[in-house]
């Protein structure tokens, strides 16, 4: 089992070069599974609307990540990058992907590699960033917690954004 994370006992930090292939797991991750419902076979990840938020990352000017580390391993990952996601709003304006490994849910992990993400984008000047969330994850209300407001949705989703 593994060690439950305390806010003194993991540290946030940027993603290192050698380890941008942790997206891949990452991106898994962050795919919304209703309870009840089977996890979509990993190989989803490589569907061309889902590889949006990982190919070639670190390559454009609006990519930026942070991970959460305990003990030498990543726990969880917030990425933003300008991508033609669901949550897209213009250019310029990075869109939001953050996920945690499944044991490390429910612990404020993600509340706090959110706000390390917004403050660091607040830092290099942008005016906003979105994402899309499906509104029956429950992460929403996190969101929405965070400052994000819902501009758009659809049956499944709401389109948010932070303005800074």
């Amino acid at each position: 089992m593994p060690k439950k994370p305390t806010m003194t006992n993991y540290t946030i930090r940027p993603l290192k070069n050698n380890e941008l292939s942790l997206l891949e797991d990452f991106l898994y991750y962050a795919i919304f599974v209703p309870e009840g419902v089977d996890a979509p076979p990993r190989e989803i990840i490589n569907l061309p609307e889902l590889q949006v938020y990982i190919r070639d990352f670190g390559t454009q000017p609006h990519d930026h990540c942070l991970v959460a580390e305990l003990d030498g391993v990543a726990v969880g990952a917030v990425w933003v990058r300008d991508m033609p996601d669901y949550g897209h709003v213009e250019a310029g304006v990075p869109s939001f992907a953050i996920s945690l490994r499944p044991e490390y849910r429910g612990q404020g992990i993600g509340t706090k590699l959110m706000q390390a993400m917004l403050d660091h984008l607040r830092k290099l000047g942008y005016a906003k960033a979105s994402l899309s969330v499906q509104k029956a994850n429950y992460a929403a209300r996190m969101y929405t917690k965070l400052g994000f407001r819902t501009i758009g949705e659809n049956d499944e989703e709401y389109i948010m954004v932070y303005e800074f």
